[in-house]
C-alpha cells in the first residue's frame, strides 16, 4: 500500500467519526434516446477525472473524488464501470438503455476558499445520482388523472398515428358495457402495449403507462392488463369499461404512488434529457408532442427552495433543473445556440412554472459523448458545416443536418399548428457510434458543456 492509500483510508476512517456530510439528490431523467445512461457515465467519469472540466468553477480546490457504496441499499447500484468500458472500449459501443431505478455515490472532498478555509480543512460533500426511467416520470401525470379523462386524451392523441391503427380498430370495435371476459382484457392490453412499444421506437413522447414498457416482475397482473376505451352509454358493475377502471386506478395507487414517495419526491437537483434533434427530425407533430409532454408531466416537480422545514419534516424541493438538448455533437458548434434557443421555447410552459415557483432552472445543448468532428464540406458548390463520426456498421460519414432556424418560432408555430411536415426544410440525423478516443492522464472521455451542466447542478455546493 502506498503512502496516498495509506492517506486515503485515514481520511475515510475520521470521516466516519466526523458529522455525517451533507447530501445532494441528484435526479436524471428524460424520454426515450434521450441518453440518460451515458449522461451519467460520462458526467461520472469527468468528475472523477476532472481535466475536460474548464467550466466547473471548483475544480482547483476538489482534492478527491471517488465512489462509495450508494446508501440505498434496496436499489441496484448504477452500472458505471460497464458502461463506461461500453462506451470506451476498442470496440466502442452505446450501452444498454435505463430499465430501472438504479443509485451511485460520488463523495467530494473540497478545500474551503480563503483563510478560514484553510484553517477548517476541507469538506466532504456526497452527491447521490439516481437515475429512473422517463417512461415512469410520464406516470406521474396519471396521477391527476381520471381513467376517463386519460383514455379520452389517449384515444384522441393517436387516432392518426400510423402505429396505433390495430390498436384503434380493436378499441373502436369494442363494447365496454358488456361484462368483463378476461381474454378480451388481456387482448386489449397486448394490443395496447404493442402500440406505445412502436410509438417509442418511433420517437413518440407521450408512452404511457410507463411500466407497459418496463414491466418487470408485474408483467401479466391485473395492475397491467388495462387499456384505454371509449366511454360507453353505460358501464355497471362488473363491465368491461367499469373493470378498466378499476385496474387504471389499482396502478396509480400500487405502481405510480410508491415511485413518487420513496425516490422522486426525495431529489433535490433534477436533469430532464431531451431529444430535441429527435423530434425536429421526425416532424412538427412529434414536436408539438414533445412540448405538450414535457410541459404536462413537469408539473409533477415540486420546484422550490428548500427551507429547515422541509429538511425537518422529510419534504423535499426540487432547487435546480435543468433541461438539456442531447446530441448537440450531431450538429456543428454554429448552431448549437440555435437548438438551445428552440429547447428553451419548447419547454416555456414548463420552465415559467418552475421559474415562479422559486426553483432556478437552465436550458443547454450538450454532448454527454462527443462522437463526431466537425468539418467542412461542398455541395452545389456551397460550402456547409458539417460533422463526421462513425456508424454503427461500421462506416465513417460526413453528415449535413440542416441549418435550424434562428427564430424558434418557425419550429414551434408549425408544430403548434399541426402542420404535416417542415415549409421548404429537412433536418437529417443519424446514429452515429461512439468513436475510440486517446485520453490523456486526467482526462475524462470527450463531451460538449458536460462541465457547464455539472456546474450549474452542483457547483454552489462545491
Amino acid at each position: 500500500m502506498g503512502v496516498s492509500d495509506l492517506a486515503e483510508d485515514m481520511w475515510r476512517g475520521l470521516e466516519a467519526l466526523a458529522l455525517p456530510a451533507p447530501v445532494i439528490r441528484l435526479g436524471v431523467t428524460g424520454l426515450s434516446r434521450a441518453g440518460k445512461t451515458v449522461f451519467i457515465t460520462n458526467l461520472v467519469a469527468n468528475l472523477l477525472e476532472r481535466g475536460r472540466m474548464p467550466q466547473l468553477t471548483a475544480r482547483d480546490r476538489i482534492e478527491a473524488v471517488y465512489l462509495q457504496p450508494q446508501p440505498d441499499m434496496t436499489l441496484p447500484r448504477f452500472a458505471f464501470e460497464d458502461h463506461l468500458a461500453a462506451m470506451t472500449g476498442d470496440d466502442p459501443r452505446w450501452p444498454q438503455s435505463t430499465r430501472a431505478v438504479s443509485e451511485l455515490r460520488l463523495s467530494f472532498r473540497v478545500r474551503g476558499r480563503g483563510f478560514l478555509g484553510g484553517m477548517t480543512g476541507p469538506r466532504v460533500l456526497h452527491v447521490d445520482i439516481v437515475d429512473y426511467p422517463g417512461e415512469w416520470l410520464l406516470d406521474l401525470s396519471l396521477l391527476e388523472k381520471s381513467y376517463e379523462d386519460w383514455a379520452e386524451g389517449v384515444l384522441g392523441r393517436i387516432a392518426k398515428r400510423a402505429e396505433a391503427a390495430g390498436f384503434m380498430a380493436l378499441a373502436r370495435a369494442e363494447d365496454g358495457s358488456l361484462a368483463l371476459e378476461e381474454p378480451k382484457a388481456m387482448e386489449l392490453a397486448a394490443s395496447f402495449t404493442g402500440y406505445l412499444v412502436a410509438a417509442r421506437a418511433a420517437g413518440w413522447a407521450d408512452c404511457t403507462p410507463g411500466r407497459f414498457l418496463l414491466p418487470g416482475d408485474l408483467a401479466g397482473s391485473p395492475v397491467l392488463t388495462f387499456a384505454p376505451l371509449p366511454k360507453p352509454a353505460a358501464s355497471g358493475r362488473g363491465s368491461l369499461y367499469a373493470e378498466m377502471q378499476v385496474r387504471y386506478e389499482a396502478y396509480k395507487a400500487m405502481v405510480v404512488r410508491p415511485f413518487f414517495r420513496d425516490h422522486f419526491a426525495k431529489i433535490d437537483r433534477q436533469v430532464v434529457l431531451v431529444d430535441v434533434l429527435g423530434a425536429i427530425h421526425q416532424g412538427p407533430r412529434a414536436v408539438e408532442d414533445l412540448r405538450r409532454t414535457m410541459a404536462e408531466v413537469l408539473a409533477a416537480f415540486r420546484p422550490g427552495q428548500n427551507g429547515w422545514l422541509d429538511w425537518i419534516l422529510g419534504g423535499r424541493r426540487v432547487e435546480r433543473i435543468l433541461f438539456a438538448a442531447t446530441k448537440a455533437d450531431h450538429l456543428h458548434h454554429r448552431q448549437h445556440a440555435a437548438l438551445t434557443a428552440i429547447t428553451e421555447a419548447l419547454l416555456r410552459d414548463a420552465k415559467a412554472r418552475a421559474d415562479f415557483a422559486g426553483a432556478e432552472t437552465m436550458a443547454l445543448s450538450l454532448a454527454s459523448l462527443r462522437c463526431t468532428v466537425e468539418e467542412e464540406i461542398s455541395r452545389n458548390g456551397e460550402a456547409l458545416d458539417a460533422v463526421r463520426g462513425r456508424l454503427a456498421d461500421g462506416r465513417v460519414v460526413a453528415m449535413y443536418p440542416g441549418e435550424l432556424p434562428g427564430d424558434p418560432a418557425r419550429i414551434l408555430a408549425p408544430a403548434r399548428e399541426g402542420a404535416e411536415r417542415w415549409l421548404n426544410a429537412d433536418f437529417a440525423l443519424m446514429g452515429f457510434a461512439p468513436s475510440r478516443v486517446a485520453r490523456k492522464p486526467g482526462e475524462g472521455p470527450p463531451h460538449i458543456r458536460l462541465d457547464r451542466a455539472a456546474e450549474f447542478l452542483i457547483g454552489d455546493r462545491l
